[in-house]
C-alpha cells in the first residue's frame, strides 16, 4: 500500500476515516518524548501521520501512538502492559492455535491460504485446530438429524430474522437437550463440537425455509449442508463455500474468540461458550461488519455510483466498511482467494460488479485494501445467498476456532480475570476539589 511521490513514501498517510488524529504536541506528550523522537517513529513506520488540510502541520493516528506506548511501558510493570494489551496491544494469552504474522495467517503452522486454496475441507482444518494434527485425508463426519422440529423454532422467530440471530436462538435450545454437557472430557467435547457444527450449518435457513433443515443435515460435509440449506445451484458452490469457511476458521484472539475463552475459563459448558462467542460476533465491528458491507453495496446500487458514494462518505467522515485491517497493513491475505471465488461463480452479477467498483474507488483514493468481510459479501452475492449469509458463513467457519480455543483454555486451567486500574472520572475529580 506504499506509493511514491517526490521520493517520499505515502504509506504513512493510509488510515481509516474513524481513526482519531492528534497534533504533534499531543502525540509527543502521549508518548512522553520530544517531537524529534516522534518524527523518528514516523520515519520508521511505527506511527502514521496525516497532512492537515490548509496547513503545513501533520496529525498523528492515536491508536498507533497508544500501541507504541504499550511497548515502552512494558518496562514499567505489568499494569501498563495489561492496560494496553486489550487494545490491539501485546499478547495476553499464550496460544498454539493460530498466528497472525508478516507471512500471513497460519493454523498451527499451516498457511490458512494454502489450506483453503488447495481444497482441504473445513472438517480437516477443524481436526487440525482441535488436535494439532492435519489428517492425511479429509474426514467425513456423521450426518445429523434435526435436534428438534425446525418448524417449532421457525414459529418463534420474527419475520426477517437473520441467520446469525436464528443460530443464536438455536444453541441454548440444543444445550438444554444435552444433559451430559458439563465437565466433559476433551474427546467427548470434540464429538459434541462436530455435532454442533453440523447442526449450525444445517439450521442457517430455519427462519426462511425450515423444510430444508433435515435435508441439509444429511449432507456429507458442512459446506454441502450450507449449499443445500441456502438452495444455491451455482457451479462448485460447496467447494467455494468451503474455501471461505477455511479462511474464517480462526484468527487468534479476535473479539468473539476472546469471549469464548473467557467464558470457558469460568468452567461453562461448550454451548454456553459458543453462545457467548455468537453474541460477540454479532457486533458491527466484528462479524456484523459483513452486514454493513451489504448495506454499503445497497446504497451504491450501480457500479457507476461507487466513486461518488465513496467520496461522499469520506467527505462526511463516515467509515467505508470492508477496508483496512489493523493487523494487515499490506492487505488482508484472506480476501483475494474469496473474491476470486466470487468472480469464478458469476462476475457479471450486479452486486459483485458494484463491489468491484467500490474496491476500485477505494484503491484509487489510496485507502487500505479490502478485508475478509468484503470478500464474504461478494461470494454470498455471487452465489445468490440471502441477506445476512456472509456474516453467517463467517460464524460457522469461526466456530472451529472457538472450539480450539475453548479446549486450549480448559487445558491451561486458569481463570481469565483481568484487574481494572481505577481512574477517577472528571466528575469525581471535580467533586473532590475542596470549595475555597
Amino acid at each position: 500500500m506504499s506509493r511514491r511521490k517526490g521520493g517520499r513514501s505515502q504509506s504513512r498517510f493510509v488510515h481509516r476515516p474513524e481513526d482519531e488524529l492528534v497534533t504533534a504536541v499531543e502525540a509527543a506528550a502521549l508518548l512522553g518524548v520530544k517531537r524529534a523522537t516522534l518524527y523518528t517513529y514516523v520515519s520508521r513506520g511505527l506511527v502514521r501521520c496525516v497532512p492537515e488540510p490548509g496547513s503545513k502541520e501533520n496529525r498523528y493516528v492515536r491508536s498507533d501512538l497508544e500501541r507504541l506506548k504499550v511497548r515502552h511501558d512494558a518496562r514499567a510493570g505489568h499494569a501498563a502492559v495489561a492496560s494496553g494489551a486489550l487494545r490491539w496491544g501485546e499478547p495476553v494469552i499464550d496460544s498454539s492455535v493460530s498466528q497472525v504474522g508478516a507471512e500471513g495467517l497460519a493454523y498451527r503452522g499451516h498457511s490458512a491460504v494454502e489450506l483453503a486454496t488447495s481444497g482441504r475441507s473445513l472438517e480437516s482444518v477443524a481436526e487440525l485446530l482441535w488436535s494439532g494434527t492435519l489428517p492425511e485425508e479429509d474426514p467425513r463426519w456423521a450426518s445429523e438429524e434435526p435436534a428438534l422440529p425446525p418448524s417449532e423454532l421457525a414459529r418463534l422467530l420474527p419475520r426477517g430474522t437473520t441467520p446469525v440471530a436464528a443460530l443464536s436462538a438455536l444453541v441454548p435450545l440444543l444445550a438444554v437437550r444435552d444433559a451430559g454437557r458439563f465437565a466433559a472430557p476433551p474427546e467427548q467435547e470434540k464429538a459434541r463440537a462436530r455435532r454442533l457444527l453440523r447442526q449450525l450449518a444445517g439450521w442457517v435457513c430455519v427462519a426462511q425455509a425450515p423444510g430444508r433443515v433435515a435435508r441439509a443435515l444429511r449432507a456429507p460435509t458442512v459446506a454441502e449442508s450450507l449449499a443445500i440449506a441456502w438452495d444455491t445451484k451455482a457451479k462448485r458452490a460447496p467447494d467455494l463455500l468451503n474455501r471461505a469457511l477455511v479462511l474464517c476458521a480462526d484468527h487468534e484472539l479476535n473479539v468473539s474468540t476472546f469471549t469464548a475463552r473467557v467464558t470457558a475459563s469460568s468452567g461453562a459448558d461448550l454451548y454456553a461458550c459458543v453462545s457467548a462467542a455468537l453474541a460477540a460476533l454479532s457486533g458491527p465491528r466484528h462479524g456484523g461488519a459483513c452486514d454493513r458491507v451489504e448495506a454499503l453495496l445497497a446504497e451504491v446500487g450501480k457500479p457507476e455510483r461507487a466513486t461518488a458514494v465513496v467520496h461522499e462518505r469520506l467527505r462526511r467522515g463516515d467509515a467505508v466498511p470492508g477496508f483496512g485491517h489493523q493487523l494487515y497493513p499490506d492487505g488482508d491475505p484472506r480476501s483475494p482467494p474469496i473474491m476470486d471465488a466470487a468472480r469464478e461463480v458469476k462476475p457479471e452479477v450486479q452486486s459483485v460488479r458494484v463491489a468491484r467498483a467500490v474496491l476500485d474507488a477505494m484503491r484509487k483514493a489510496g485507502h487500505p485494501g479490502p478485508t475478509v468481510d468484503l470478500g464474504l459479501v461478494m461470494l454470498a452475492e455471487a452465489l445468490g445467498l440471502p441477506p445476512g449469509a456472509a456474516a453467517t458463513l463467517f460464524a460457522v467457519g469461526r466456530m472451529t476456532g472457538w472450539v480450539a480455543h475453548i479446549l486450549e483454555q480448559r487445558e491451561q486451567g486458569h481463570l481469565l480475570r483481568p484487574r481494572a486500574r481505577y481512574v477517577a472520572s472528571r466528575a469525581t475529580a471535580r467533586d473532590s476539589i475542596p470549595n475555597p
